[in-house]
């Protein structure tokens, strides 16, 4: 069995080196019919590049030599995307609703203690469309604030980074304890901060991480207290009639499964969780 797995994790481990080889070879044939314009602007070299008819990534380079700087400047182009391709799974978990979720969702089924009904695939999908609803407009905003006018070729990339990332912090802003953040704030010598543009991206993110753990986890103690008390009812009546040697779960699980589903059980936790983000 654990041969098995070791080859079924190597040939995982190869797929995944396939698949981000062949998105960059894509990547790179997708941007081989591209074409470098340069023009003089006033001692000032100007790149533009672009299809031949519009500026295809709407970046300008100033300042620098055009006839170096055109395959250096498409790789990097590659290279930042493959990194961004490589990091979004990272991004979506870390900096979104989707831990806060699914962490929630795993203490439903231990209380339940129905093994693995609903699977994990179940769990993670549910988890990743609620994610796309609560960040909807979080989402929305970043397209319409920063990928549109990069698109347009009227900001840079650095603008429309400090763009898109706005509505990402205002959200983490929003969901993180403040005593989380003091703390991240002190690990990182930032001894006095006055405003939220203070805080630097790279404090906010592990102070929200923390503050989305300690919401989960206190959820999820909620969630087994009438689960517990179910347990302890069936625990004390077997033992009272003397059937000691029967797993008081066998009997709890039923009722527990009955009370769940009287109870509305999904719709009072999935509503109540996503009012947890509103503001």
């Amino acid at each position: 069995m654990l041969k098995l797995l070791k080859m079924n994790s190597k040939k995982l481990k190869k797929a995944y080196k396939i698949l981000i080889l062949f998105a960059a070879i894509v990547i790179i044939f997708s941007l081989s019919g591209t074409t470098v314009h340069a023009a003089d602007t006033g001692g000032a070299n100007t790149i533009n590049v672009g299809d031949g008819n519009n500026n295809l990534f709407g970046i300008t380079i100033s300042g620098v030599d055009t006839d170096d700087t055109a395959g250096i400047s498409s790789t990097l182009q590659v290279m930042l995307i493959i990194t961004v391709i490589a990091l979004c799974p990272s991004i979506l978990i870390m900096v979104t609703s989707f831990t806060r979720i699914l962490i929630v969702l795993h203490f439903t089924r231990s209380a339940l203690n129905t093994q693995s009904a609903p699977p994990n695939q179940i769990l993670i999908g549910i988890s990743l469309f609620l994610t796309f609803f609560v960040m909807a407009p979080v989402f929305s905003d970043v397209y319409s604030n920063a990928i549109v006018p990069l698109n347009e070729g009227t900001v840079t990339v650095r603008e429309a980074y400090d763009l898109g990332i706005e509505p990402i912090r205002e959200f983490m802003f929003n969901q993180v304890d403040d005593s989380d953040l003091d703390t991240m704030c002190g690990i990182a010598g930032l001894e006095s901060v006055s405003s939220q543009e203070e805080v630097p991206t790279y404090v906010l993110i592990p102070a929200f991480i923390i503050s989305e753990l300690r919401i989960a986890f206190w959820i999820g103690f909620l969630i087994y207290i009438p689960f517990i008390i179910i347990d302890m009812v069936v625990a004390s009546t077997l033992m009272s009639m003397g059937m000691m040697m029967l797993p008081p779960t066998t009997i709890s699980l039923p009722f527990k499964i009955l009370l769940f589903v009287l109870a509305d059980g999904w719709n009072l936790i999935i509503v109540n969780l996503i009012n947890t983000f509103v503001v």
